[in-house]
């Protein structure tokens, strides 16, 4: 009787948490230079919140909060998720530096004076980076994957973000960071970890070349991953930010891109993440005006077309079971094996997040005026004498010492949970 009251006090703190889901969204068209407008981010928002099979598609992930082909003014993105009431995980650029940082900041402030409640009650959180400490790793730099920014950097980025929401009404949001699971392993980063309220981790395991990573060893990759991220982690959440199989492409190692088999990892892998973790796939679509090399878009070049495949989830797949885990190499990155959606900086400040050629994003330096990618292909991001990316869902995130408590009660649970089970 005890213990079934435990767990039941347990599922029911779990069932409270509100969890988000939905998708990463570029701040170009796949061809890396047209912007997205509002209309752009409005169909794709009501896309998928419609689509077949699914239900609860509701949020979206940002890289930029800046309109492509501005200095600082706020994403268009922002008025689309207000009309079809969408929730916004919001990400400030770092890579491009202090200057774009700061413009980051500034079209953060003008939105929450232009918006105002419309758009704070939205925000699920707020992404200081993606993938930063990823480029300045050696394998980021063996892979030509641009500038990041370090530890101190993005420190003093994320002091800079809780500094704009003291005494707004985002004040108690929650603040991460986004990277690879081997950034976040590495201790080297520790100080970065320490200042988030949660790590939102990217994870391709068609990109890991260095293991078995054929589609049939997929989901263990990736709870690999996971399990990997969770322990660097310190007992703090964690949000799945980039995941997903490509529909067409080049082949990666043992990884066929098919759509037979990006619906295989959608079953074992979104199946078991949607309803009980933040996620954010990607993608909806990165195929417009043009498709990539690799492609991993839902839905092809027409918005008004069905899913390349059955998104209507089977069954409730249960996560791979703890034990002795196959070797993991270093992650390869979105460079050289263009595991992330990430581009290169232009010369001119323009920012452009996007795919190119063979890979999803071959990230290949950044200039020394703060532009941040430039490419074509799928999910693009770009925006300009700033910084400029892809934007997604929004999870939902307990806030500020919210967060911490929550953490700590559940863990406490957890750990009576385990003596009685014991006994």
């Amino acid at each position: 009787m005890h213990s079934t009251t435990l767990f039941g006090l347990a599922a029911s703190i779990a069932g409270t948490q509100a969890l988000y889901q939905g998708f990463n969204y570029g701040a170009t068209q796949s061809d890396g230079s047209t912007a997205m407008t509002y209309d752009d981010y409005q169909s794709r928002f009501s896309k998928a919140q419609n689509l077949p099979g699914t239900s609860g598609f509701t949020s979206a992930r940002l890289y930029t909060m800046i309109q492509s082909g501005t200095t600082d003014t706020p994403s268009s993105a922002f008025q689309a998720a207000i009309d079809t009431q969408t929730s916004l995980l919001l990400g400030i650029w770092c890579s491009a530096g202090q200057e774009v940082v700061t413009n980051e900041l500034n079209a953060f402030k003008s939105a929450i004076e232009q918006y105002g409640e419309d758009f704070t009650s939205l925000i699920a959180g707020i992404s200081v980076g993606s993938e930063d400490l990823y480029r300045v790793s050696p394998t980021g730099i063996e892979n030509d994957s641009g500038y990041g920014s370090t530890p101190n950097e993005l420190v003093s980025y994320i002091k800079q973000t809780r500094q704009a929401i003291e005494g707004t009404a985002l004040s108690s949001t929650t603040i991460g960071h986004v990277d690879t699971w081997t950034a976040f392993q590495n201790g080297s980063n520790a100080a970065v970890i320490e200042a988030i309220d949660w790590l939102g981790m990217d994870t391709y395991p068609y990109f890991q070349t260095t293991v078995e990573n054929s589609i049939e060893n997929a989901n263990q990759t990736f709870w690999d991953a996971y399990d990997i991220t969770a322990q660097s982690g310190n007992g703090k959440p964690i949000w799945i930010t980039e995941t997903g199989w490509p529909v067409s492409g080049k082949t990666s190692g043992q990884a066929v891109a098919s759509t037979e088999n990006a619906e295989i990892y959608w079953q074992e892998i979104a199946c078991a993440l949607l309803g009980n973790y933040n996620t954010w796939w990607y993608t909806l679509e990165d195929s417009i005006p043009t498709t990539p090399n690799p492609s991993f878009g839902i839905i092809g070049s027409d918005l008004d077309s069905e899913p390349l495949y059955d998104l209507k989830c089977k069954k409730q797949p249960p996560k791979p079971s703890a034990g002795p885990k196959r070797p993991h190499a270093p992650y390869t990155g979105g460079a050289a094996n263009g595991t992330l959606p990430h581009g290169t900086a232009s010369a001119t400040g323009g920012v452009t997040h996007s795919a190119t050629g063979s890979s999803i994003a071959s990230e290949t330096g950044a200039s020394a005026t703060g532009g941040i990618w430039a490419g074509s292909g799928s999910g693009s991001e770009s925006g300009s004498g700033a910084a400029s990316s892809s934007s997604g869902a929004a999870a939902p995130a307990a806030t500020g010492a919210a967060a911490r408590v929550e953490s700590a009660v559940c863990a406490g649970i957890l750990a009576i949970v385990g003596l009685v089970a014991a006994l």
